[in-house]
């Protein structure tokens, strides 16, 4: 098995055939999912996609490297061919098993070679450098080192180069073979030695960003707890556990698969995926999901997904898309990695013919500086430097219980200059309540006010609002029966209009109740009264009169306050875009801090603020609900609050935060400005240590095993310093009490103290 990295052989990709989009796909098309374990970077990427161009009837490749999969789009190809052709360049594919567990390979025999390898090399360079024996011992102990090591090198480079690419593989197989032809026995072997030592080093330390992602697997375990007909319970395959099985977990044991409560009262650890630091305490009926811990007792669930459809592995399948999303800068990079690798391949190639005209040294000595620009030319840490970067920033976001959709939104999220949010649901808690209510005509007996709540009660059951579920909730909670209404229709951002024994009733905002009725000096004494206080305002109607006044209101969260101080410290400029009254809006805007607050919104207007400010400069939209949906697609990073559980926010967000947590922005920000941080050192150090050994080895000053030692050491300290992110899985200090979540779902309930 192949133990050769990303950094080992990176080349630019070929984009000269551009890929199909998913629509554009015939419907007959069929999808090839192949496991190919040698494939891991760019490299390997521009070789199967020139082997496999011409093949009649393949659509489109994708290709996931972190976990080595590619997934061919064809039409009626024999797998067969498929497979032949990536063979042809030096790799094995076989079926792509997603429960597969790809073992470790045992690297006991790769070790000593190595070993080997390394003492008859360093025994050639004394005997060279000593003169400790005759020039043909030193000969025959490289030979030996490179028998031992180089040969898998040689065959990889050949292979690039009968497919045009000009890769790290090529550039050391014809390095070294020109050293071998000149007479630098030695330095040939050391050089292939401290290429394979760097391969094996860089596996180590690329595994650890191919393992943060593939270590959210073991969140879930394999097996659970089933309850059979007879009333036993079986441990079965988490994978053969079908929808609406009863499952027992006791405490201590993880869930392992998403569910519902039927049975007790647990406290869940849910901080893989939402990166909550304290449990979480469930009722019967609450929703339950894969990869949480139970930290409190037995309990039941009858599950609600399947294995491969639970939130926990709709996340992992994210992060596996979203790392194949190249950012802007990595699409820079492989365009310069297209233009930098030939042109100093050119450059060899003219140093080897001219600089023993031009400056008087031997031909060999020219053709030895040649054969380190060669080793030079490989673009390895450019190229590895981003996707490993972007990789790990995107498992410890994923950590932090912050799901990104794309590497390009993670870099991107640094320039971010304003924020704007939803009220309801985003930095209120999203669960309003129903404070007061009265009817416009003081005169009405207990009858009549008992009807004017049955006819709110009847329209309120029929919209899908967190406002008029406020009213729903206190209708119920008072023995109230609501009319059955008709014909109902739902205005986004103003209410519900609906028919009644063949009038029209209408229950909404102000704007709503301006579409039918104008108010009166007593009407708008009560409205200014109730919005002075910072309440949502719902109005009942019947045709062109007001009915009846509720008074709704929705607490602002515990942590709203704290997040909006934390991204004006970060110094992103903040707003609040809401259908809400202005009044209402304004109180809770100076309650969270907001910089600007715009009530009595529609969904166009919200979209149309987002158009303005984008002028500006980069802005952000954070919304829980329909009415934000075209404020969200337009913002150049949308984030959608509370997507736990929801396969809508987490398929159409650019970013969605798991637990209903605002802060969790300023930690996304904090996130983003750190990768894009550490991509700029990256790209500085790569770039920098190739002009310093270019320098010298066009001077006379630098060896081949200095070259590689240049080379591969820019590679492990780009990979190091990428993986750095991986530390900063969570921001220290975001922590919220501990909740209590019962049978309304989508609502935060009441704090436990």
């Amino acid at each position: 098995m192949s133990e050769r990295t990303c950094c080992s052989s990176c080349a630019p990709v070929d984009t000269t055939r551009p890929p199909r989009e998913r629509s554009e796909l015939p419907p007959d098309t069929q999808a090839l999912r192949l496991h190919i374990e040698a494939m891991d970077c760019p490299t390997e990427e521009a070789l199967l996609r020139r082997a496999l161009a011409d093949i009649p009837n393949i659509e489109r490749l994708d290709f996931d490297l972190v976990n080595r999969v590619l997934t061919v789009h064809h039409r009626n190809v024999p797998e067969e061919a498929i497979e032949r052709r990536i063979a042809a360049t030096g790799m094995a594919a076989q079926r792509h098993d997603p429960g597969r567990r790809t073992p470790t390979a045992s690297s006991t025999e790769n070790r000593w070679k190595l070993g080997v390898a390394t003492l008859l090399a360093l025994a050639a360079e004394a005997s060279h450098w000593l003169e400790l024996a005759e020039p043909w011992l030193a000969a025959a102990l490289a030979l030996a080192a490179i028998a031992l090591v180089g040969l898998p090198t040689w065959k990889k480079g050949f292979i690039a180069l009968r497919h045009r690419t000009l890769n790290i593989n090529a550039l050391m197989s014809v390095a070294v073979t020109g050293a071998l032809l000149i007479g630098q026995w030695a330095e040939a072997a050391m050089v292939l030695v401290l290429f394979t030592l760097a391969e094996r080093i860089e596996a180590r330390s690329l595994g650890r960003a191919r393992n943060a992602i593939r270590e959210l697997l073991s969140l879930a375990p394999e097996n659970a707890s089933v309850r059979q007909p007879d009333g036993r319970f079986l441990s079965v395959p988490a994978s053969e556990v079908t929808v609406g099985s009863l499952l027992r977990v006791r405490p201590g044991e993880r869930l392992a698969l998403d569910g519902s409560v039927t049975e007790g009262h647990p406290a869940l650890d849910e901080s893989p995926i939402t990166g909550e630091s304290l449990p979480v305490d469930k009722r019967p009926g609450a929703d339950v999901f894969a990869g949480s811990v139970n930290q409190g007792s037995e309990f039941l669930y009858r599950t609600t997904r399947a294995a491969s459809d639970t939130t926990l592995a709709r996340i992992i399948h994210t992060v596996e898309q979203a790392q194949a999303n190249r950012a802007p800068t990595q699409r820079f990079i492989d365009r310069f990695a297209a233009v930098y690798t030939p042109v100093v391949f050119a450059i060899a190639l003219l140093v080897a013919l001219t600089w023993p005209w031009l400056f008087g040294v031997s031909w060999l000595e020219g053709i030895y500086r040649a054969l380190v620009l060669l080793v030079i030319a490989c673009p390895c840490a450019l190229v590895i430097s981003t996707p490993v970067t972007i990789v790990s920033g995107l498992a410890a976001a994923a950590r932090a219980g912050i799901l990104i959709k794309g590497g390009n939104v993670l870099e991107q999220g640094h320039r971010l200059v304003t924020i704007a949010f939803d009220k309801t649901g985003t930095l209120t808690r999203g669960r309003p309540s129903q404070h007061a209510w009265h009817p416009l005509d003081p005169a009405l007996d207990s009858l009549g006010r008992e009807r004017l709540r049955a006819l709110a009660a009847g329209l309120a059951y029929r919209s899908t609002h967190p406002v008029s579920a406020a009213l729903a909730r206190a209708a119920e909670a008072d023995g109230i029966v609501p009319c059955e209404v008709s014909d109902v229709r739902e205005l986004p951002g103003r209410g519900v209009v609906a028919s009644y024994d063949g009038r029209t009733l209408w229950l909404g905002n102000r704007r709503l109740m301006q579409q039918f009725a104008a108010p009166d000096d007593t009407l708008d004494a009560h409205l200014a009264e109730h919005e002075a206080r910072g309440e949502t305002l719902v109005i009942l109607g019947e045709e062109a009169r007001p009915l009846a006044l509720f008074a709704v209101g929705d607490p602002l969260r515990e942590e709203s306050r704290e997040a909006i101080e934390a991204l004006h410290r970060l110094g992103v400029t903040t707003l609040m875009l809401s259908g809400d009254n202005p009044a209402s809006v304004a109180a809770v805007a100076a309650q969270a801090g907001i910089d600007e607050a715009y009530g009595a919104l529609l969904p166009e207007d919200k979209l149309a603020m987002i158009e303005a400010r984008a002028q500006r400069g980069p802005v952000g939209m954070v919304g829980d609900g329909i009415n934000d949906a075209p404020a969200l697609a337009r913002a150049d990073i949308g984030f959608a609050m509370g997507a736990l559980g929801s396969d809508a926010a987490i398929e159409t967000a650019d970013v969605a935060l798991m637990d209903d947590d605002p802060r969790r922005l300023a930690d996304f920000l904090r996130l983003s400005r750190r990768t894009h941080t550490v991509l700029i050192q990256n790209i500085a150090i790569a770039l920098g240590l190739k002009a310093v050994f270019m320098a010298l080895a066009l001077s006379g000053h630098a060896t081949l095993w200095m070259a590689v030692f240049a080379d591969m050491g820019a590679s492990l300290i780009v990979v190091a310093n990428g993986l750095r992110l991986l530390r900063h899985g969570r921001h220290p200090g975001v922590d919220k009490p501990r909740r209590d979540l019962g049978h309304d779902k989508g609502f935060e309930a009441n704090t436990v103290q």
